[in-house]
């Protein structure tokens, strides 16, 4: 006759749900990092005259690719 220890069951799983949370907690910093990285490039490739038809200075530039 088999015997289930519930209570180790338990612990091994929320032990998973913590490693799972951290990992899908990296994975959506990676996306956001890699986001902000590809609208700053985009807007450095803009001359100022193309930043200032969008209302943007080049000064600008950091701070919304952080957003």
């Amino acid at each position: 006759m088999a015997l289930l220890d519930v209570s180790h069951t338990t612990t091994f799983t929320t032990s998973s749900n913590i490693i799972l949370k951290f990992i899908i907690s990296m994975f959506d910093k990676l996306i956001k990092w890699n986001d902000s990285r590809i609208t700053r490039n985009a807007l450095s490739q803009l001359s100022v005259r193309e930043l200032n038809d969008i209302g943007l200075v080049p000064g600008d530039i950091d701070r919304i690719s952080r957003r």
